[in-house]
């Protein structure tokens, strides 16, 4: 017997499974009282759904609202936070969209498929802004490098990536591969992706106009996917109970049908045939029917029994909560359906009216709106839209500094045995080199397709993914992500500071200048007064930080629940950051070119070793206080950077961050095929020159007679700057301390990856 609204109200005391749905006593009574009656098992999956941390951020929404009260001006930003994707304007009439999430839990289960269905959902987020999806990131975490799980995972995650991505023909141009044992068994798969529309384009996700019709189209819908955003993303995750009891709850994806499913909607948006759109990911049609509602003139019936379905035993709580991937839900004028369904024909797509925007009285809007869904004539779910997708549960965590925190920053790695002689600082340049963290990632991101589409002009393993916007003109778009736990677990408000000004750092040092902010903010239990601390300090410091560097927040993502057991991962806030190129000519790559060439560090270098490189992989150890941040000298060293890349002065640009000096010549040096010399600093120790790694550091090099024209605009800028040396020969030598050829240098940089992972 189907439970209809009718039968609710009449069976007031049957007994639901709202726990085992993840809603708590005080949320179910909620439900009741909003509704007057217990809800029916199809408005409990709902809420349940909605209500859930991945879905309605409840324990981070009173943290997420500093991103509004302190977002700084921005001429640019043409659509912020609460829409699919955030929109900033890049000029000669363009715009670009771009978001970044994460598919952490889904990937530890099925890592292909996981891995695969969150770049399809970070794409369909983009998407309904109206705008062609181009290029794509990949931020990603892994357990201990020679972990046998690792060996499972790391392989399907890369391979998911690479085949949805490459099958969609978009570049993957950017990220990051960390491994830490702190992700063993909670890997973390973020994704973003990057789009580009016309500026008076944008199309936003609100079904208005009482009597236009509401258009499913893309796949049929599956049992995949049930209970994906409650099950996966918005609980403590136990990997030891196994991943096959959890694979139902991991999304099944269809790149190829994706790929259609992209052009489709883009000629409908070129023959203006849409009102509004909304993709279907987390919740499914819950979320896209209850959002449409609420952000529109807040009401709309749906008749569910025609959703297409691809298993015909479907129950209509089933149908409204499944997540089976590559549909979007449409608003389309009355007159517009039949050219809507003939364009969906034309791309062999799926469509189906399910139902109407509808008027809503004085009353219903009172109370947030009408959202009336019926199965086969009857009347399973009657709800306020707004009560469901914006109105849930908004909790004050509590939270409390750890009480080790202290213990763990007095743990200062001055203790710890540093290499002097000649021999040791070379042993462990090369020992860096060839780190899982800071060795080659070319075996992963060779099985991406870096090029496609013809328009990136650099990609990784460059500070930045750029990408060419308009041929004409030259035009084009930067992104880089990053982010460090350790850094974070050391201070949090100073380490998402810092994964934004390296991130910023990355955009500026390839030339662009950066506009605008998205985050993906990975953390373990919100029950948990640490980690809730943790996740404040961080929210506080990445929104001073954006206010510092005049970068508006667009939007983002919140993963909690990122813990195995009780322990939790290091708290990583992953920073994406948007820049513009106004001519993609004058993008400055990393690699070292042409012998001669003067080589310059920019910034000041200081004694900083605390969540290092060095510490972690030649130590373990972890403790003492991350590097300062100045955010001060940040902007000043990116108006160089930007300035001088205009100008066309640089010959290359590198930020220094993991691994120091050292480790920004071996890659300059590798990427570009040509040696240095170089003289370190005479007033640093030369492990500190060599190893630290001190914020707001850049190396560039410049054509010897254009040497002036740097020192003038660093003089300018207040830039600290210092001669290094030139570029040339086919070895990195420090003067008076070691020389280590190109041959050996590359063999140890590119020889750790494949030697795990290949075969």
């Amino acid at each position: 017997m189907i439970d209809t609204v009718a039968h609710a109200g009449e069976t007031p005391d049957v007994v639901q499974p709202y726990a085992g749905l993840g809603l708590a006593d005080d949320e179910y009574a909620r439900i009741r009282q909003i509704l007057g009656r217990r809800p029916t098992s199809c408005e409990l999956a709902m809420y349940s759904v909605m209500w859930s941390e991945h879905c309605s951020y409840k324990s981070s929404k009173v943290h997420l609202r500093q991103f509004a009260t302190m977002a700084p001006p921005s001429d640019a930003l043409l659509v912020g936070i609460g829409e699919n994707a955030g929109v900033v304007d890049i000029g000669q009439g363009y715009a670009a969209t771009f978001k970044i999430e994460s598919h952490n839990h889904p990937s530890f289960v099925e890592p292909y498929q996981g891995a695969a269905t969150g770049v399809g959902g970070i794409v369909r987020d983009i998407l309904p802004m109206g705008a062609r999806p181009v290029a794509i990131l990949d931020p990603l975490r892994f357990g201990p490098a020679d972990a046998a799980d690792t060996r499972r995972v790391l392989p399907g995650v890369v391979a998911g990536i690479g085949g949805y991505a490459n099958c969609l023909g978009l570049p993957t141009i950017g990220g990051e591969v960390v491994f830490d044992p702190s992700y063993s068994g909670n890997p973390l798969v973020n994704a973003l992706c990057v789009g580009v529309l016309r500026g008076d384009a944008i199309k936003l996700a609100r079904a208005s106009g009482p009597g236009n019709k509401v258009i499913l189209y893309g796949a049929k819908t599956g049992r995949d996917g049930i209970g994906g955003v409650s099950v996966l993303a918005s609980a403590s995750f136990d990997s030891s109970a196994g991943e096959s009891a959890k694979k139902p709850s991991v999304q099944v994806g269809d790149p190829f049908l994706e790929k259609v499913l992209i052009e489709c909607s883009l000629e409908l948006f070129e023959r203006d045939l849409v009102v509004g759109i909304q993709d279907l990911g987390g919740a499914g049609l819950s979320c896209a029917t209850t959002e449409l509602a609420s952000a529109g003139s807040g009401g709309m019936r749906i008749e569910l029994d025609r959703v297409p379905l691809r298993e015909a035993s479907m129950q209509p709580a089933e149908v409204l909560t499944s997540e089976s991937q590559e549909r979007m839900c449409a608003v389309v004028a009355p007159g517009d359906v039949e050219e809507f369904l003939a364009v969906c024909e034309k791309w062999e797509v799926d469509a189906a009216v399910i139902g109407e925007v509808t008027e809503v009285g004085p009353e219903e809007a009172a109370r947030g709106g009408s959202l009336v869904v019926t199965w086969h004539g009857e009347v399973v779910v009657d709800v306020p839209p707004r009560t469901v997708a914006h109105e849930g549960p908004v909790y004050e965590r509590a939270y409390a500094r750890p009480a080790v925190q202290d213990l763990l920053q007095a743990d200062v790695p001055d203790r710890l045995s540093r290499p002097s002689t000649e021999a040791e600082l070379r042993s462990t340049l090369l020992q860096l080199a060839g780190s899982p963290n800071l060795c080659s990632k070319e075996w992963v991101t060779a099985q991406y397709d870096r090029y496609v589409r013809g328009n990136t002009v650099l990609a990784q393993p460059e500070d930045a993914g750029v990408i060419r916007v308009d041929e004409s003109t030259g035009l084009g778009v930067a992104l880089a992500t990053d982010g460090n736990g350790r850094y974070t677990r050391l201070d949090p408000f100073a380490g998402a500071q810092l994964a934004l000004a390296e991130a910023y750092r990355n955009v500026a040092a390839s030339g662009a200048r950066p506009l605008a902010v998205t985050n993906c903010l990975n953390f373990g239990s919100p029950e948990d007064p640490e980690v809730m601390w943790q996740f404040a300090e961080a929210v506080r410091g990445l929104a001073a930080g954006c206010l510092d560097l005049g970068l508006p927040v667009t939007g983002g993502n919140v993963s909690f629940y990122n813990q195995t057991a009780e322990a939790a991962i290091l708290p990583t806030p992953v920073v994406g950051v948007l820049g513009v190129l106004d001519d993609v000519s004058r993008r400055t790559p990393i690699g070292f070119r042409e012998a001669g060439h003067a080589i310059y560090l920019l910034g000041e270098t200081l004694d900083e070793f605390g969540g290092s490189e060095w510490a972690h992989s030649v130590h373990g150890h972890l403790g003492g206080q991350p590097p300062r941040v100045d955010l001060a000298a940040e902007r000043a060293l990116a108006g160089l950077l930007i300035e001088a890349s205009r100008g066309g002065l640089l010959a290359s640009a590198h930020d220094l961050s993991d691994g120091g000096l050292a480790q920004a010549l071996v890659e300059s040096c590798l990427r570009g095929g040509i040696g240095c010399r170089i003289t370190l600093q005479a007033d640093l120790e030369p492990f500190v020159g060599l190893f630290s790694e001190s914020a707001a550091r850049a190396i560039v090099t410049i054509a010897a007679d254009q040497v002036q024209q740097l020192v003038d605009h660093c003089v300018r800028h207040g830039v600290p700057a210092a001669r290094l040396g030139e570029v040339g020969g086919a070895a990195l030598a420090v003067v008076g301390h070691f020389a280590v050829p190109l041959d050996e240098l590359r063999a140890a940089h590119e020889a750790t990856l494949p030697a795990l992972f290949a075969g």
